[in-house]
């Protein structure tokens, strides 16, 4: 099973640049994520305006399929606002986009699964677009367009707090056990039950239906001298120690008075 920290680091690199909070909150998501059973990479972060230059060129004046309709500084990748995302696969290398893939055998796909966990952490979801949806893609934007963001426009830090509080809540909510520790924790709970069903039979099996006849007359004195509330239902050590005791001339109720 992939470690939290192993996942993590796969999108480490990604997540230099990012706006402060636009990357606690991807970092959250990969967390939250990852306690759902969908370990996930992010693919992209910050990128430059060169590099959106050469996304763009792609089906247009370069070979390739249309992947974007924004040019340089017309994204919000290009301010560190946005991440793009895909399903981390159980070996730890291939990744995927397969929006019906269940990897965690619960009935809903994962990605719907990861939507919803970005979308409670603040994040817009490019799926939700009217046109050209682009459903790896998360953004928080803070309600600033790209043109106020080339403007050099930030979020107020009302608005950074409130995403931080947010985020912190969500974090509160699930720090309790992480997936490999509930995995741990359900063995453990296991192994508890399937010890006290043994512990339940063996003592089961040490009680004696009936008081030995050797032990008859030690019962007998042990009750009377208020040794023991009952005698029944002991087990065969318990009517030995009593008989021993009976013999030992412990039961003798003069003495004991």
């Amino acid at each position: 099973m992939l470690t939290l920290e192993y996942v993590r680091s796969k999108s480490a690199s990604k997540l230099a640049g990012l706006f402060p909070v636009v990357k606690a909150a991807a970092e959250a998501l990969i967390d939250r994520c990852y306690n759902r059973g969908i370990p996930i990479v992010i693919t992209q972060g910050l990128r430059t305006i060169a590099e959106q230059d050469e996304l763009y060129a792609l089906g247009r004046t370069k070979p390739g399929s249309i992947v974007t309709n924004a040019r340089g500084g017309y994204s919000n990748h290009n301010f560190g606002m946005a991440i793009d995302f895909a399903l981390l696969m159980p070996d730890g290398k291939a990744v995927s986009w397969d929006m019906k893939r269940d990897g965690n055998c619960n009935g809903t796909a994962d990605w719907h699964e990861i939507v919803t966990e970005a979308k409670a952490l603040g994040f817009a979801w490019g799926g939700d677009w009217y046109s050209f949806k682009d459903y790896p893609h998360f953004e928080m934007t803070f309600g600033l367009t790209c043109a106020q963001l080339r403007a050099g426009k930030t979020p107020t830090q009302a608005q950074i707090d409130e995403a931080h509080a947010r985020i912190t809540k969500l974090k509160g909510e699930d720090c309790e056990m992480t997936a490999e520790e509930k995995a741990a924790f359900k063995t453990l709970q296991e192994t508890v039950e399937a010890q006290a069903k043994r512990i339940a039979t063996l003592e089961a099996g040490a009680k004696m239906a009936e008081i030995p006849v050797w032990a008859v007359d030690a019962c007998v004195a042990a009750k009377r001298a208020g040794a023991v509330d009952t005698t029944a239902g002991g087990s065969y050590d318990f009517y030995r120690l009593i008989t021993v005791m009976y013999r030992r001339g412990f039961f003798d109720v003069k003495e004991v008075a």
